[in-house]
């Protein structure tokens, strides 16, 4: 291994997909976890996202940076096909970050109504008396 290609393995280039596929993954398992503690459709929520997440940052966005699959700026041919592809990573990206933001809200029970929400205990009063 001469020192040019350990310089081509060093770049940001390089390190992006490894860097969005550990990000997948980590998502992922910070999602099950906090779904281990949760109950309901908020560990639903926090599931699906996370793997919609998990295979937008893992699967499709490395091989958009490997260029296997093809970007918008592709050839007439190949124009169908990049813009499924396309919508194929808005969908998993964007409705992941939803699922994924709104599990988390139910989990830290952001959406609690009035109904819902325990009334706060009356202070007794006390009463002061004279030490003379």
């Amino acid at each position: 291994m001469n020192l040019y290609s350990f310089e081509t393995l060093a770049t940001v280039t390089a390190a992006k997909p490894v860097f969005m596929i550990v990000m997948g993954v980590f998502l992922l398992v910070i999602a099950w976890r906090l779904a281990r503690e949760s109950e309901g459709w908020a560990a639903r929520f926090l599931v699906s996202g996370a793997l919609l997440l998990a295979f937008g940052y893992s699967v499709l966005m490395p091989l958009y940076e490997a260029g296997k699959i093809p970007s918008q700026g592709s050839p007439k041919e190949l124009a169908a096909t990049a813009i499924a592809w396309n919508s194929v990573k808005l969908m998993s990206m964007n409705g992941g970050w939803l699922l994924f933001g709104v599990g988390l809200s139910l989990h830290a029970r952001v959406f609690r109504t009035l109904h819902d929400a325990k009334p706060s205990p009356s202070p007794t009063p006390v009463t002061h008396e004279s030490v003379a």
